[in-house]
């Protein structure tokens, strides 16, 4: 798992790129530089949902032992 500093690292580089990359599109539209910031703006997405989801480990723990807790705790008012 990488840390919410090298996620957020990258999240700068990749909206600088994007910057860059609005710049050369409002001079000429090239669709190429269309195409390649279509895909930028996908990446950043997928960066972002990494970055809340390392967030939300470091704040609730491992998804699979949160999973865990709620299905005992289910067992457990199930036996009551």
């Amino acid at each position: 798992m990488r840390t919410l500093q090298e996620i957020h690292s990258e999240i700068d580089r990749e909206s600088e790129r994007r910057t860059e990359l609005w710049h050369e599109l409002s001079e000429t539209h090239d669709p190429e530089v269309s195409a390649q910031l279509k895909a930028l703006e996908g990446r950043l997405d997928r960066l972002w949902d990494e970055h809340r989801a390392v967030r939300a480990t470091i704040r609730w723990g491992e998804r699979e032992r949160i999973v865990a807790r709620a299905r005992q705790e289910e067992r457990l008012e199930r036996a009551a």
